[in-house]
């Protein structure tokens, strides 16, 4: 397998930078006959990746859901990016002393919009894109991977294959396996994308999938607060706060997700699978107790399982699976002790 540069970083602006923020950095290293962990070979990847801070500083890999993409915080965009609530100055995973680096997964639009012919994704692949990445960034060992959701699943996997190349993980929200109903609400989701591409509406599959997925992403309680008010009943139909909201955020999905993206990457969730025993890298995890998809068993069972030195943290959040997007108070503290520990 050959590796090259497709695209060229963008260089700092003006040499070294008189202020303390350093201008990312993003390009595209393409890999040419990339074999899949259940068979098959891609003729060529273009993996699109970002570094995010002064590259003199330890690097955190950033890996976020399905949903996510390279760039976890853009320090010239304030607000910008899909972690900005957790990763920046001062936050949980602090800018200031870690150098970011996120890539584009193996399956989202930015492979050329031709997900849907790709064959299954798993979270392996993932981590061996991550591994060729720090190849080619002449990055020898990365100071932690701090994944989430499907992040998570894949932080699991690099560690399993590659623990010489990274020195702790901290994993929120995801485990050695998918649990089996979290299966079942996904596998729905991915007939409805199917069933609308039959019927030449992938767009209105995409739609009914994501509203279903976000009843999944959060908990009774956040529903009972904000969606208990008296539906608006028409001629003929009613329309249900609840669903004026799923449907809205279907909508605001599709916009930017493609539907082979979407049921490529959604497969992979179901196809991630580690054997615990196998993963010796430090690890912290982070569960929630009203996480819908990640059930806490499933965590307790995978911190139970590791051989090495681990830490288990559980939190409270009527935000459930959706927690890691937006409980930045709660791990904080968690973040600094495990960066801490790993720093020491």
């Amino acid at each position: 397998m050959m590796a090259s540069l497709a695209e060229p970083p963008s260089p700092v602006a003006g040499g070294t930078p008189v202020a303390p923020v350093v201008q990312a950095r993003e390009g595209v290293l393409r890999l040419t006959d990339f074999r899949l962990h259940f068979g098959g070979c891609l003729a060529r990847v273009d993996l699109r990746w970002r570094l995010e801070g002064d590259p003199s500083l330890p690097t955190v890999a950033t890996l976020g859901g399905i949903s996510a993409n390279r760039c976890a915080f853009d320090s010239a965009q304030p607000g910008a990016g899909w972690w900005a609530e957790i990763v920046g100055p001062g936050r949980a995973l602090d800018s200031r002393a870690y150098c970011l680096l996120g890539f584009d997964y193996l399956g989202t639009d930015s492979f050329g919009n031709q997900s849907s012919r790709l064959p299954p994704i798993s979270s392996h692949d993932q981590a061996r894109l991550l591994n060729h990445l720090c190849d080619f960034l002449e990055i020898p060992r990365l100071a932690a991977i701090a994944g989430a959701s499907y992040g998570g699943m894949v932080a699991l996997a690099f560690a399993q294959s590659f623990a010489h190349r990274v020195d702790r993980i901290l994993v929120i929200s995801a485990a050695h396996r998918a649990s089996p109903l979290s299966t079942a609400w996904r596998s729905v989701e991915r007939e409805a994308v199917r069933l609308g591409l039959a019927h030449g509406d992938g767009p209105g599959g995409l739609r009914l999938a994501r509203a279903l997925a976000m009843a999944t992403y959060r908990t009774r309680e956040e529903f009972d607060q904000r969606f208990g008010g008296e539906p608006e009943i028409g001629a003929d139909r009613a329309w249900f706060p609840v669903e004026r909201y799923l449907l809205s955020r279907g909508d605001a999905y599709v916009a930017r997700v493609s539907p082979g993206a979407f049921v490529t990457l959604s497969e992979s969730i179901d196809l991630h699978s580690v054997r615990p025993e196998d993963i010796h890298v430090p690890a912290t995890l982070v569960a929630i107790r009203q996480d819908q998809l990640v059930p806490v068993d499933d965590m307790r069972e995978l911190a139970a399982r590791l051989p090495g030195p681990v830490r288990m943290v559980e939190i409270d959040s009527h935000y459930g699976h959706d927690a890691f997007l937006k409980e930045g108070g709660q791990l904080a503290p968690i973040f600094t002790e495990a960066l801490g520990e790993q720093a020491a």
